[in-house]
């Protein structure tokens, strides 16, 4: 019993990796069905796989690596800033109009944040500590795209809204930001105080990212919107 536990901690340890097969290889199996619109997305499911890659790497072989490359932190910091990024170009894509203004300044505030945090608060490349402010506030910011899209639809009263690509996307992506913002927010106090329930509550996080990459995989599989 023990084995099977160790061997499920480990596999979803690892989950961040293979997950993101999930969506590529459907995007490999229906490729005829997807839409210039979802480019961003599939630029950031090529870009995690490797940055997740790395970064597992680092975290299960660090003892074998120089002090120097053992924290994976900055690669953490990269990848929110990727994902907020192309997550953002994907949202600007979905109307076929100019960029509101609820984007446009959800968009001056993370560059705000970024220059004001790392410049006078947080560095960047911390060896120690995980930028938990950095995640949250990316949560935040892509929770209101997600709101604003959900709210875009019901005005224009849209039909079969359950067999849009863009509809499994915004839910994959809203599932997992509402279910880690508090986590996020919360990380780096609980791996001062008990790093027991930060690593279990990293748990809780890798499950919403395998969801997250389901319902993208999802997307990829639905038939291209009118």
């Amino acid at each position: 019993m023990s084995n099977i536990i160790k061997y499920c901690e480990l596999l979803l340890d690892w989950s961040e990796v293979w997950g993101i097969l999930i969506p590529l290889v459907t995007l490999l199996l229906f490729k005829k069905r997807q839409q210039t619109i979802i480019t961003p997305i599939i630029i950031y499911l090529c870009l995690a796989l490797l940055i997740n890659l790395l970064a597992d790497l680092i975290a299960n072989f660090k003892i074998n690596l120089p002090k120097v490359l053992e924290s994976n932190n900055p690669i953490y910091n990269i990848h929110s800033i990727i994902r907020f990024t192309c997550f953002t170009l994907f949202f600007i894509n979905i109307k076929k109009k100019p960029v509101s203004i609820l984007k446009i300044s959800v968009i001056i505030i993370m560059m705000v944040f970024i220059i004001i945090n790392f410049l006078f608060y947080e560095n960047f490349f911390n060896y120690y500590i995980l930028s938990g402010s950095l995640l949250a506030v990316e949560a935040y910011l892509l929770l209101i795209f997600c709101m604003e899209y959900y709210l875009s639809e019901l005005n224009d009263e849209v039909e079969n809204l359950l067999s849009s690509k863009n509809f499994w996307i915004v839910t994959g992506l809203g599932i997992y930001v509402v279910i880690n913002f508090f986590i996020f927010l919360f990380y780096v106090p609980m791996i001062k105080e008990n790093q027991l329930l930060a690593a279990q509550m990293w748990n809780i996080h890798n499950v919403a990212y395998l969801i997250f990459c389901i319902l993208i995989a999802k997307s990829f599989y639905a038939p291209i919107s009118n």
